[in-house]
């Protein structure tokens, strides 16, 4: 049986990769992808539509092309790569209008919403490993934590209320990978990493390979529920840049403005709140309700990270092999349609 899968986020790392993974399974007849601007990665048989910050026209794509599967990737997880004053509108507003939009659907039966492991937080009170039940013991103070709470519950919310949908919430931890952008891979990429003179947590990746894999298994699979999405162990912080090559440059937790200022301010170093905030705590999530229905990870944390390493060095040895494909709408039609491309036919004995 033929299916059909909207991805929101398509303009994202997590929408395109999940999109162009989705591509080469011949049982998935039909792909749209939704996001404010264009993929991240040259896509071949995904259809491309744009959308405001609040996903505002979800629910008539829906309508029109009765998906059965929604995903649900454009949720924000990282303050550097989204302003502050429209996470409220991307994360809750657009959450919530999605979730509208696929109640008041009758093709939609199955829907999967990328969420992060920054619902847990991180304080002194924290657990070794959060599994999926865990209440965090602090209230969230950061905005970014707040919007990915709220959009959670609504999603929570949701689930009940539409016991014939199957929901799936997949919590990701910090995520790591020669391709994706974050705050911490920049620091490495620097051989950089900044750290809370005293504090030396312990805290867990999960490497891109595997978020894309996590994402697939669920659209491939019947899950439902909340699951965790991290590399088996926890490395402490000044061992990430022992195995990185980093040089650790001290940060203080208490005179951070006047000492630490400078040296984020010229862009030295790399620091976000959430990332304060790990750098003091750190953060362990269990991965093993994941791999009880079949999942299975590729990279552990410390192979996750040195996986990163060995490609960071070779892309600093050898440079970048070709330039990063950047996808353009009218460019991928004239190529699809126009008459002055010449198709090229495939000879056959």
């Amino acid at each position: 049986m033929s299916r059909r899968i909207l991805i929101t986020g398509i303009d994202t790392f997590w929408g395109s990769m999940t999109a162009r993974s989705l591509e080469n399974d011949p049982s998935i007849d039909t792909i749209i992808g939704l996001g404010t601007s264009d993929p991240k990665v040259e896509l071949e048989r995904t259809e491309c539509l744009r959308a405001d910050h609040n996903y505002s026209i979800v629910s008539r794509i829906i309508k029109a092309t009765k998906v059965d599967t929604v995903m649900h990737t454009f949720m924000a997880t990282e303050t550097s790569s989204f302003p502050s004053k429209m996470l409220n509108e991307n994360n809750v507003i657009g959450t919530m209008n999605l979730l509208a939009a696929v109640g008041g659907s009758r093709s939609v039966k199955k829907l999967i919403v990328k969420s992060s492991s920054l619902v847990y937080g991180s304080s002194s009170q924290d657990p070794t490993f959060f599994t999926e039940q865990t209440r965090r013991p602090s209230p969230a103070k950061l905005k970014i934590e707040k919007s990915i709470i709220e959009a959670e519950s609504y999603v929570k919310d949701f689930a009940q209320d539409n016991p014939h949908i199957s929901v799936s919430l997949l919590r990701f931890c910090n995520v790591i990978g020669d391709n994706i952008t974050t705050t911490i891979t920049k620091n490495l990429r620097k051989r950089v990493l900044p750290y809370l003179f005293g504090f030396d947590p312990s805290i867990q990746f999960v490497y891109e390979d595997d978020v894309v894999a996590a994402l697939v298994f669920a659209a491939n699979n019947s899950l439902e529920g909340i699951f965790n999405v991290a590399g088996d162990e926890r490395i402490p912080w000044s061992e990430v840049a022992s195995i990185a090559g980093a040089r650790l440059i001290p940060l203080f937790a208490y005179a951070t403005n006047i000492v630490s200022a400078p040296l984020i301010s010229t862009g030295f170093v790399k620091v976000t709140p959430e990332l304060y905030d790990l750098m003091k705590f750190g953060r362990g999530v269990t991965n093993s309700k994941l791999k009880e229905v079949g999942f299975t990870y590729s990279y552990t944390t410390p192979s996750a990270l040195a996986k990163f390493c060995e490609l960071n060095q070779l892309r600093k040895n050898l440079g970048s092999a070709k330039p990063e494909y950047k996808y353009h709408k009218d460019v991928e039609t004239f190529f699809k349609h126009s008459p002055a491309v010449v198709k090229e036919t495939v000879k056959t004995d």
